[in-house]
């Protein structure tokens, strides 16, 4: 698809709305996907929505053209999208959100006209209030990386709970702060402000003031998701949405399919799903410099690790990656009562 085709809803003319509307504004009062709605090297992300989009009834299409860009939906939605680009891979048709008597899963498969599998999308995403700390920092980051000297701070934290973020009217007194003091002839490694202790990071190999790369500073804020990175939470979700649809799939006398994906932020991969299929004694861990709390500490058994059974109502899971173009990769569930198409799961890498 190029620029001079009609009907493209992120073409020329929605970069120049984007930047019209939000191109004015500090980084920090600009959406997290701000930089993809616009820059040059994210165009092919872009030409791959408007398909997805004109693959959809028109109704659909402008209720996803109109969210999909919000920091709320957009991990969900692409992940969503990107499900529907895997299920059309096989050859076979879908139709979303199809209505079931009073239910309707994302995806139906279609082969001829005919129903063949049912499809429910989850997406692994952190929690609204977490999310809102995580843009509250991002606002304190965009405002110190204006400050023109090239060093690393981070911020002294608490180690029992959370380091509470600060307001935008804060946020703009300490990136004052911290300008005067990184922008004085005193050589400090500590700064005080607005309650807040920064410090300056040192190379662990030499000692030295860490250089940042180009000539601004970088804040590395606590992330908020410091700790064990584990597929438990998604499998729950999994389950639940088998129970919703487990009726409808079995009435139909279909497959369900769950597609499932993570938002980036979160750190989880196919990785950590596989270890909790197989029962692999294998923890990844996740953090940066900023982060000195690590949220809900599991307590590791090597020789007891955790481990997930997929119930026999679900045909497998279908694992869309994060990165652009979303790869797709089929776990199938060997006990399920109602197995997936052999054409449908023949497309996905496994």
């Amino acid at each position: 698809m190029t620029n001079d085709q009609p009907h493209r809803r992120f073409g020329a003319d929605f970069v120049a709305q984007q930047e019209s509307r939000y191109g004015h504004r500090r980084p920090e009062g600009r959406p997290l996907s701000y930089d993809l709605a616009v820059e040059d090297e994210y165009e092919p992300w872009r030409e791959w929505l408007d398909v997805q989009l004109a693959l959809l009834p028109d109704k659909d299409a402008d209720t996803y053209a109109r969210n999909l860009w919000k920091d709320q939906n957009f991990w969900s939605d692409h992940i969503e999208l990107a499900a529907g680009e895997a299920l059309r891979a096989s050859g076979f048709h879908v139709e979303y959100e199809r209505l079931w008597g009073t239910k309707t899963p994302d995806w139906t498969v279609l082969d001829d006209g005919q129903p063949v599998a049912l499809v429910e999308v989850v997406t692994h995403s952190p929690s609204k209030e977490l999310n809102g700390r995580m843009k509250a920092w991002h606002n304190l980051v965009e405002r110190v990386k204006e400050i023109p000297v090239p060093v690393v701070l981070t911020v002294a934290g608490p180690t029992d709970h959370p380091l509470n973020p600060p307001d935008a009217r804060t946020a703009k007194k300490i990136a004052q702060d911290l300008r005067r003091y990184l922008l004085s002839p005193l050589h400090q490694v500590q700064f005080a402000s607005q309650g807040y202790i920064f410090l300056l990071m040192a190379d662990p190999q030499t000692g030295t003031t860490m250089r940042a790369p180009g000539m601004r500073t970088i804040l590395s804020p606590p992330s908020g998701m410091a700790g064990v990175v584990s597929a438990q939470p998604l499998v729950a979700r999994i389950e639940e949405k088998v129970s919703k649809y487990r009726a409808v799939a079995k009435g139909a006398g279909l497959p369900l399919i769950v597609a499932a994906g993570a938002d980036k932020f979160t750190g989880l991969g196919i990785e950590q799903l596989d270890c909790l299929l197989t029962g692999t004694p294998t923890v990844t861990v996740q953090f940066n410099f900023g982060d000195t709390f690590i949220h809900n500490p599991i307590e590791f058994q090597p020789d007891n690790p955790p481990r997930w059974t997929m119930p026999p109502d679900l045909s497998g899971v279908l694992w869309l990656g994060n990165e652009f173009p979303f790869a797709a990769t089929w776990r199938a569930n060997a006990q399920a009562q109602t197995p997936a198409p052999e054409r449908l799961t023949g497309v996905w890498k496994p």
